[in-house]
């Protein structure tokens, strides 16, 4: 221990020598850098990488976490930083945690966002267990989100830079993992400044690009991963209006979202249609006029609190929400029917409001995010 109470930059009262911190490297430029950083300021650092998926189209995909190449790219900038690299098996985890809900709810018309599941279920519970197990002290990740002590202890807080900001995808980190966990980029203004650092290192990932689709699902083609999950899951069926009228055919459920108006191959009916709900038990799809997509009334379960005072200590919350990863907090009121469950009353109604969203909790006016929860039934 250090004579003196002072922190190192993690939040320690020793020195980085005596700090133990496990980064998880996905084999990206983010997760490399901060691996390279904190190894530059003297931490026992330790990189794991997960596998956590192998099916041939995926291996050979560039832009795809945790396959073959990426994992490569892990080991190399461990070896070329000098710290110890392991590689952990979780395949059968994520498809138990990840893929098959993913399939189960898609196939229920909901629009699932797997890599929060992957955050909750498979990174932040049994690799920060792993972590542990390690004896470090805190695990570190390349997300683009801050942790900030507050009052109460460590708060979840936005990104600097808010074209970056993955905090709908971390919404359901909980206090006890906040504790452990730490995200060095997350202050940084610009993902330049990230491959500036990568390049500042030597390492061959600074000009890797950034992996854009969900990891598992090859080329963005999620209808052809569920047809390889559930057999018969694109079988064809009717499209009808809001009445129940048939106005055509279409080729499987899979192939369609809420908010949809694109390919629907109804053309020429008046005014454009869009996809307002999906009845995979019936094998409809259900198309109405744009009107049809604005909600106001959300309901959310699941949720993850992170404020200073319990969930129920009042009868609403005024707060800012986000709906979909890509759009801005908008006001809501949400008010809570349990400690996991509540309503959230848009301000201004939101287009395309789909089961199996997350709904991400944000302070009105500033960067502190409050949790979340998952939007359950339209």
């Amino acid at each position: 221990m250090s004579k003196d109470n002072s922190l190192n930059s993690l939040g320690f009262p020793k020195r980085p020598e005596e700090t133990r911190v496990v980064v998880a490297m996905s084999g990206g430029v983010d997760s490399s850098v901060v691996a390279a950083e904190l190894k530059r300021q003297g931490y026992d650092v330790v990189g794991v990488t997960l596998q956590l998926y192998d099916h041939g189209a995926a291996l050979a995909k560039k832009g795809a976490c945790c396959a073959g190449q990426d994992i490569h790219d892990a080991r190399r900038v461990a070896e070329e930083m000098g710290f110890p690299h392991y590689v952990l098996d979780y395949e059968n985890t994520f498809r138990e945690a990840v893929i098959e809900e993913f399939a189960d709810a898609y196939l229920a018309g909901a629009t699932p966002v797997p890599c929060i599941r992957c955050n909750e279920r498979v990174k932040f519970k049994d690799l920060l267990e792993t972590a542990k197990d390690l004896d470090a002290d805190c695990m570190a990740t390349g997300h683009y989100i801050q942790r900030k002590m507050g009052a109460h202890g460590p708060e979840l807080h936005s990104a600097a830079d808010a074209n970056r900001d993955q905090s709908y995808f971390l919404f359901s980190t909980t206090p006890e993992q906040l504790a452990f966990l730490r995200f060095p980029l997350g202050h940084l203004a610009s993902k330049a400044e990230t491959r500036a650092l990568a390049a500042e290192h030597g390492l061959a990932v600074a000009d890797k690009p950034d992996s854009q689709d969900i990891c598992f699902v090859p080329n963005g083609n999620y209808a052809s991963v569920i047809e390889k999950l559930r057999p018969g899951a694109a079988d064809p069926g009717e499209i009808v209006d809001m009445e129940g009228n048939v106005l055509g055919e279409h080729r499987g459920v899979i192939h369609y979202t809420i908010g949809q108006r694109r390919g629907l191959g109804i053309g020429g009916l008046g005014d454009p249609l869009y996809v307002v709900k999906l009845d995979p038990d019936a094998r409809r799809v259900i198309v109405g006029p744009k009107e049809a997509l604005s909600t106001r009334i959300v309901p959310v379960r699941e949720i993850n609190w992170l404020g200073d005072e319990p969930f129920e200590s009042r009868k609403e919350w005024h707060l800012s929400v986000k709906i979909r990863s890509t759009r801005p907090p908008r006001e809501a009121i949400v008010r809570p029917l349990s400690a996991t469950t509540a309503e959230v009353e848009l301000l201004t109604p939101e287009e395309g409001v789909s089961p199996g969203q997350a709904c991400v909790f944000y302070e009105p006016e500033g960067t502190r995010i409050f949790g979340g929860g998952w939007i359950w039934k339209g």
